[in-house]
């Protein structure tokens, strides 16, 4: 089973408009609950669903501004650091997302690129 506690970046995409999230999860065996926070007006929202093997299912509910509840169906890649799949509000009403785990030492990492790019440019 794949294990996906933490914090996720990702995007998911409503008639070809991205938005971009930002997920931290919790998992407990094949249980999962978490937070999720939009970049747009929607803001939070909490989750709840499982992981079975590879694949990741859960409900999104906003907390304000949207009564509805978001089913998201995926699966996780094997090295556990990407998923993809499909979101959907009804049946009229899809699309599609993906999240990438988030690295704590981004930062440090993208300094670290950037001073050995500044070096080689001399």
């Amino acid at each position: 089973m794949a294990n996906v506690n933490g914090t996720w970046l990702g995007t998911y995409w409503q008639e070809e408009y991205p938005t971009r999230f930002e997920a931290t999860l919790v998992q407990a065996g094949n249980s999962l609950s978490g937070n999720i926070l939009d970049d747009s007006y929607l803001g939070e929202a909490i989750l709840s669903g499982e992981v079975i093997g590879r694949k990741i299912s859960f409900f999104k509910q906003y907390l304000t501004g949207s009564k509805y509840t978001i089913n998201y169906v995926g699966t996780i890649s094997e090295d556990e650091n990407f998923m993809q799949g499909e979101w959907r509000i009804n049946r009229f009403d899809s699309g599609i997302w993906e999240a990438h785990k988030s690295n704590e030492y981004l930062m440090s990492e993208l300094k670290n690129i950037l001073s050995k790019e500044l070096v080689s440019s001399f």
